[in-house]
């Protein structure tokens, strides 16, 4: 099963007694917050969870898989995730 927004924000209403309304603004808000920091090249730190960063790609050669033609490809940036030791241990059930 794939965790939606929308099964956040069920939970957030389940578990806070918040409307679905204001469950979904406090969401979006928090996803908004992260986005920004992140586009300005900023960590985001969740402490318990892990580490969202941004890497910047710098440009290569890559190879159109169909036809074996070589292609360039741009310089680019990419989120990375690292996952705490908190997290790791509750995923390998050592929690």
């Amino acid at each position: 099963m794939t965790l939606t927004k929308e099964h956040l924000v069920h939970s957030i209403t389940n578990r806070l007694g918040f409307s679905e309304i204001e469950s979904f603004y406090m969401l979006e808000f928090i996803l908004e917050a992260i986005k920004t920091a992140l586009s300005y090249g900023d960590d985001v730190l969740i402490s318990g969870f892990g580490r969202f960063s941004v890497k910047e790609k710098a440009p290569r050669k890559g190879r159109n898989p169909q036809t074996g033609e070589d292609l360039p490809l741009d310089a680019r940036a990419v989120v990375r995730f690292h996952c705490s030791e908190i997290l790791k241990r509750k995923i390998n059930g050592r929690a």
